[in-house]
Parts: C-alpha cells; structure tokens; sequence
C-alpha cells in the first residue's frame, strides 16, 4: 500500500472519537478550570511525582485526559492540537456556557457567539483554558444572521 492507497477496511462499526488527551502545566488549575467550565468529573488521577495526570468524564464516558508534563504555553505555531471542539444542541446551550465561562474569566477570541463563516447557520463560541489551547463550543443552528470574523474562511480555523 503507498501513501496515496486509501485503507479498504471491513469494519462495520463507525468510527468515533475515544477521549482527548492535553498536556498541561498545572494538573490542578487545569482539571479545576475543566471540571467548572464543562461539568466534567474527576474519574481516575494519580499524583505520583513525573506521573501526575486526571481522566475526567461527563457520567457516562472518559472524555479528556491531563497530563502535567509540559511547560510553556500552547504554541498554535507548532504541530499538533489546533483546537477542541464541544458540540451542543441549541444556541441557548451555547449561551449557558458562555455565561458559565464569563464567570471563571476565561479568555474569549470573540466579543460573543460567532457563526462557523458568513452566512452559516451553525456558529458558537472561541475561548482558551487556562493554558491558552484554543477551545470551541458550538450548536449546528441558531448563529445565522451574525456576523463572521472572517470574511471567506472558516471561524474555526484561524483563531
């Protein structure tokens, strides 16, 4: 098989996103910051020194792991995550949460929700963890009418 040959495969199952993993400066501020933004619970964590990291889950699934095993601040230049993205089902999901953020200051890319590109239906909001990884929150509809940051690409990638 060459680099070009897509994979034939047989498998009848699609497949779904299993869980996400960041690395992370501070495990506490970070899971703290994580658990009070998005609900999440601390499943499993281990504190032992070199080896520290949490698995945080919303009730039914492990979700994001944190690995305290990185220094600096997130770098959108380098390779890698370019952001995470939540789905919700309406804007006034999108809404709630973007109270929720405005209340634990959270860094925000725009003034409020934006749509996905001029014209979309579907938009939400941009924001950062405390580690400055771009995060998104969106809803498929109710974003239509606002104005996109960008004019001809994407909102979601190039903030």
């Amino acid at each position: 098989m060459t680099a070009t040959t897509p994979v034939q495969t047989t498998i009848s199952q699609r497949l779904q996103t299993g869980h996400v993993g960041i690395n992370v400066t501070d495990l506490d501020r970070s899971r703290r910051f994580y658990e009070n933004a998005f609900g999440f619970t601390t499943v499993h964590e281990s504190r032992e020194a070199g080896r520290a990291f949490a698995f945080l889950g919303d009730g039914q699934r492990l979700v994001l792991t944190l690995w305290q095993q990185s220094d600096g601040c997130f770098d959108p230049a380098s390779p890698g995550l370019h952001h995470l993205s939540f789905q919700v089902d309406t804007i006034a999901d999108v809404h709630a949460f973007e109270a929720r953020l405005r209340t634990l200051d959270a860094t925000f890319v725009h003034a409020g929700i934006v749509p996905h590109a001029e014209g979309a239906e579907s938009g939400g909001i941009f924001f950062e963890d405390p580690d400055g990884i771009r995060l998104e929150i969106f809803s498929p509809s109710g974003a239509a009418g606002q104005a996109a940051p960008l004019a001809g690409a994407p909102t979601c990638g190039f903030f």
